[in-house]
């Protein structure tokens, strides 16, 4: 921003004020002068009961008060026992999980964590049918304790990476003596876990997390965490500036982000980054007319250049796309749409085999979500983008609506095309795929009519994807997994029922002071490591 020069500066205050005309010195460690760490976000938080929390931020504070079974050696993705004191037990079926469990561990209210509090609150997640109820229903048969330590759980199918999904932020035991099973009875204003941390307060806008005095393993480094919620970025992004917070974590738009790096390179404060795993993409809907042609799909595939996507819409804040699976998978991530790129000639001629000319162009609607700025611009971008080089055979149209509209309708067939994003629920592939291809009942003529790819509102059937996906969950050989991924993502650029835009990396801000700032790859945000100088 200085480089505009001061006068400029004033002169255009108020659109700058989301980003500053110029830097405020914060007070050493953020301006709350105790050892308690206060995080600044632009999060809502709709629910804290695991059976049904499913949102980002959620699943990092309960990944804060709340224990799992495994979870991931720092810094890597790296499996290790938690509440289990070793890996599961596997039967030679690939069917039956025996984990023996940690003693000495108390809930919150000093009830004894045990086989059957771990029992009662997995078959709660899956009972009581909350958003991400379908994680355990889907691949589970049964949850029992079948011992005071020992838990066993039984698949309804072989499944690779279930132990992966045990990492899941939500599967957290929850105190019997709280909660209830039973469809819908959620506590969304509590929590009662076993983790280092116990809710002191929720409300609109602050959350308050005390040290819980009695946890079983390593006490954080602080006196607790103070999390401060904004009503934009443009405050979150002041309120970290002027020092009154320790960090700001998700979200913030990228011109507050450029700024903050700048001022971090300069020695300001820390700045923290990391590859995301959150990808965007199109969701191309199979029961539209145009969009039913596999080589018009190909076709707006090769008309996207990426580089220059993410160049002016994130400033260099994410990467290019080119599969499903994200690049922090990187001996699985094949960049398909990278290698199956086609110059002009081929599109024009895979749109004119297709029936569109200068006389009959292609004409599209594609959708955005209007709460989110960045998509807005992602859109208009991409627009122009193909105006550029095709508008003589393409027109493309835009539309928005607010993203809970639209996660209400996908399912109905509503958008043609949409730009979505989603972010993995357990570090392994098969969550970057599963969710996109697989479709439970349908047909190539009829496309998915239950399912995932019905979900996000393709449609997109294929027996061969079903085959693929129900071979890499059965098998066990990592080796052969990542061959048979390669294949499920070549199959996606040949059939191109979604189409990777970008990976969007993560950031997390701290003041000098602040100590033991990391993301993990698998986005979890530790806060017991966090500290003050």
């Amino acid at each position: 921003m200085s480089r505009l020069g001061s006068l400029l500066c004033l002169c255009l205050l108020g659109v700058f004020l989301a980003v500053g005309c110029s830097r405020s010195t914060p007070p050493p460690g953020g301006g709350t002068g105790s050892d308690r760490v206060v995080i600044g976000t632009t999060a809502k938080i709709r629910t804290l009961d695991p059976a049904d929390a499913y949102e980002v931020f959620s699943g990092n504070l309960l990944y804060n008060l709340g224990d799992r079974l495994y979870t991931y050696e720092t810094g890597t993705s790296t499996l290790k026992p938690h509440l289990a004191t070793a890996l599961p037990k596997v039967s030679e079926d690939g069917l039956t999980y025996t984990i023996p469990l940690r003693k000495g561990v108390k809930f919150h209210d000093g009830t004894p964590f045990d086989a059957k509090a771990m029992a009662f609150s997995l078959q709660r997640f899956i009972e009581n049918g909350g958003q991400p109820a379908g994680l355990l229903s889907d691949p589970v048969q049964s949850v029992k304790a079948t011992g005071d330590l020992e838990l066993t759980i039984t698949l309804k199918k072989p499944f690779a990476a279930f132990t992966d999904l045990l990492a899941f932020s939500g599967l957290v035991p929850v105190s019997p003596k709280v909660y209830k099973k039973g469809a819908g009875q959620f506590l969304p204003e509590q929590f009662v876990g076993t983790g280092p941390y116990q809710l002191v307060k929720l409300s609109g806008d602050a959350i308050r997390l005390a040290v819980f005095d009695d946890y079983w393993g390593t006490k954080p480094t602080n006196k607790g965490v103070d999390i401060q919620i904004f009503s934009s970025p443009a405050n979150l992004f002041n309120a970290f500036r002027t020092g009154s917070i320790d960090l700001a974590y998700q979200s913030l738009d990228p011109d507050q982000i450029q700024a903050l790096e700048n001022a971090a390179e300069q020695g300001d404060w820390q700045a923290i980054s990391g590859s995301g795993n959150v990808i965007n993409f199109l969701m191309l809907n199979l029961k539209d007319p145009a969009l039913s042609k596999v080589k018009v799909r190909q076709a707006i595939a090769g008309m996207i250049n990426r580089d220059t996507l993410t160049d002016r819409v994130f400033k260099g804040q994410a990467d290019p796309l080119y599969s499903l699976i994200p690049n922090t998978f990187s001996t699985i991530a094949q960049p398909v749409f990278q290698s199956q790129k086609l110059d002009k000639t081929k599109i024009t001629a895979l749109l004119k085999e297709s029936g569109y000319d200068a006389g009959n162009p292609l004409k599209l609607n594609l959708w955005y979500r209007s709460n989110l700025t960045s998509d807005g611009v992602a859109a208009t971008t991409l627009k122009a983008m193909i105006a550029q080089d095709y508008g003589d055979i393409v027109q493309l149209d835009l539309n928005s609506v607010d993203s809970a509209t639209a996660y209400n309708n996908l399912d109905k067939g509503t958008y043609p095309m949409f730009m979505l994003d989603w972010t993995g629920d357990y570090y392994d592939p098969d969550t970057y795929v599963h969710p996109f291809l697989s479709c439970e009942k349908g047909s190539v003529k009829a496309g998915c009519e239950k399912g995932q790819s019905q979900a996000w509102g393709s449609f997109y059937y294929s027996d061969r994807a079903n085959q693929l996906i129900d071979q890499q969950r059965k098998t066990q050989d990592p080796k052969q997994r990542q061959q048979i991924f390669g294949q499920i993502q070549t199959l996606l650029a040949q059939d191109v029922p979604y189409i990777p835009l970008w990976q969007k990396k993560d950031y997390v801000f701290g003041q000098k002071g602040i100590q033991g700032i990391q993301l993990q790859p698998s986005q979890q945000f530790a806060f017991w490591a966090l500290s003050k100088s």
